[in-house]
């Protein structure tokens, strides 16, 4: 079968059904030949995947994918590929428009797609910003609403919010008549580089003629929201974003009752007063994020991830300044620049660099909390021998 020239893909994706679907809808309306691809993983429990391709004008194709290792999910993966090969095989689509369900993240997807041989042209989160704060406060399991993509599926609905609304360069907004300005600003804040869209936005009209002459028809140009969709999008680059080390973190912020406070030393933490800390830490915010040293663990970089009240502490490899010189020419480019830009000439790239968004954030209290856990002077004088000999606190939490 001859394959046409490339297919370019959009995922549409977001915890906000019907802000998603006023978006997917709207490039339906918009894009002629556009098509859309949907997997229901609502259907799990019944041990299939629902997939359903439509248009403009209604259902073009119905069918099931059964599950992979009992994984809604992982039957998605498996799918997803093949279908738009099909439908770039056709040569009649001129844009797939990939239509994730509630739960399942973009990085993941734009991921398996790329790799799979085709071309993400665009990334898509559809938002409801009355909804911003409500969803970053609902520490639930997705288990409990009836969202999760697989039964081993321990993730919450804000911290599976908070990941689809900071991977996509572009937020669809939808106009909520419920929202106000705190609600925008929040939204704003927690993804300031993100291009925001209104759903509804009208492409501008297309140029009149001089009226001499009959003009010939002239294409509509495409609405921002359309233009979105082709705009074109780099994988590695946008998983090089999440990576706690060189991530686009919010810079400090405070308008409309909404503040992002950016909280940076370069004096390591005590961890047995960081973790005592930690409740009190996570429940200041409503999402909070960034890389964080501990004295008795100093050559790893671990990552601060926190919203609807709950934290995620992890690992994330090594410091630069702990590896040898020949290591350095096995990290990403953008890790390397990030850590020349910020290099201390005693700890290297080692540092805390924590930031909180929240409306009605105590900056004053929570600045004070910080800095009571860090390394006092005379036990930062001791030395790193000394500081290694600090209590493990974290040892538990991070199962090591």
């Amino acid at each position: 079968m001859a394959v046409s020239p490339g297919l370019p893909v959009v995922i549409v994706g977001g915890l906000h059904a019907d802000a998603r679907r006023a978006a997917v809808d709207r490039l339906l309306a918009e894009v002629p030949g556009s098509v859309v691809l949907h997997h229901d993983l609502a259907t799990a429990a019944a041990g299939t995947v629902v997939r359903t391709v439509r248009d403009a004008g209604g259902i073009l194709d119905a069918g099931e994918a059964p599950l992979v290792n009992d994984c809604a999910c992982c039957a998605l993966r498996e799918d997803l590929v093949p279908e738009l090969e099909r439908l770039r095989d056709t040569g009649a689509t001129r844009l797939a428009v990939v239509e994730l369900w509630d739960s399942v993240e973009p990085k993941a997807m734009a991921e398996v797609v790329t790799a799979g041989g085709l071309t993400v042209t665009g990334v898509i989160t559809a938002v409801d910003p009355a909804l911003v704060l409500p969803c970053l406060g609902n520490g639930d399991d997705l288990a409990e609403g009836g969202l999760a993509a697989a039964a081993t599926d321990q993730r919450t609905v804000a911290d599976t919010f908070a990941r689809q609304l900071e991977y996509a360069p572009v937020l669809a907004v939808a106009e909520s008549p419920e929202a106000d300005d705190e609600d925008r600003e929040l939204l704003a804040q927690l993804h300031p580089t993100a291009l925001r869209v209104p759903i509804g936005q009208e492409a501008p009209a297309a140029p009149d003629g001089d009226g001499l002459t009959v003009p010939a028809p002239r294409p509509r140009p495409l609405s921002p929201l359309a233009r979105a969709a082709f705009a074109g999008f780099d994988v590695e680059a946008a998983a090089a974003a999440q990576h706690p080390a060189c991530a686009l973190l919010p810079a400090e912020a405070d308008a409309h009752g909404v503040s992002t406070l950016v909280w940076s030393s370069r004096r390591p933490f005590h961890p047995e007063r960081l973790y005592a800390a930690l409740e009190d830490l996570t429940c200041a915010a409503a999402r909070s994020r960034g890389r964080f040293w501990l004295a008795d663990k100093p050559d790893t970089l671990f990552h601060w991830d926190a919203a609807g009240g709950a934290l995620c502490v992890e690992s994330a490899g090594p410091w630069l300044a702990s590896l040898p010189d020949a290591a350095w020419e096995m990290v990403p480019p953008v890790r390397r620049a990030a850590a020349a830009l910020d290099w201390h000439p005693e700890h290297g790239d080692r540092g805390q660099h924590l930031v909180f968004t929240s409306p009605g954030l105590d900056r004053d209290g929570l600045e004070r909390l910080l800095e009571s856990c860090l390394l006092t002077d005379a036990e930062y004088a001791a030395g790193r021998d000394a500081w290694q000999r600090l209590p493990h606190a974290f040892d538990t939490l991070l199962e090591v």
